[in-house]
């Protein structure tokens, strides 16, 4: 166990923390979805094929759909699937008028680490000279406060986005 440098262990921990951290989120937004009743899986399976489909791009907060129009998306789903400005959703209304959104085209995304700030009402991360805006949900869902560290995911290709998805607070 010597042999094994410390900085190697704190980040294995970290790795597995964030791991414990993921699968939690997972296991919740399942719960979310289907309840603890997996009869309610084919009920959701069966709303999709009644509903209307809308597919649409993720703009940080909501979905802008193929028509044009703006659809709010739940920042905890946002949050918790860690959605990444330019992200393809579908969103199915169901006859009953839920909302039903599904990721269906992630874009490439590069994790950078910033500093969590809040300014005016509003939280962003600061990643060098550039301020990338975040979701409440997702500053409550990690605790994270300002002057934290957090890792967040960004697009790959564009430097351009308003938006970051936190990844984990450091």
């Amino acid at each position: 166990m010597a042999d094994v440098p410390e900085k190697q262990i704190k980040r294995l921990r970290a790795l597995i923390t964030e791991a414990e951290t993921n699968l939690a989120a997972a296991h919740e937004l399942l719960l979310s979805l289907v309840g603890d009743d997996e009869k309610v899986v084919n009920v959701v399976a069966k709303e999709e094929a009644l509903g209307k489909i809308i597919e649409g791009v993720f703009d940080g907060q909501n979905m802008v759909g193929a028509d044009g129009k703006t659809y709010p998306v739940p920042a905890n789903y946002a949050s918790k699937s860690k959605l990444v400005q330019g992200d393809i959703l579908k969103l199915t209304i169901a006859e009953d008028g839920a909302f039903l959104y599904k990721q269906i085209g992630p874009i490439p995304r590069k994790q950078v680490v910033g500093v969590l700030k809040l300014e005016n009402g509003h939280y962003f991360v600061t990643v060098g000279d550039k301020d990338y805006r975040v979701l409440l949900a997702s500053v409550t869902y990690f605790k994270a406060k300002p002057g934290d560290q957090v890792s967040v995911n960004v697009p790959e290709e564009d430097d351009n986005v308003e938006w970051a998805a936190i990844e984990a607070a450091l």
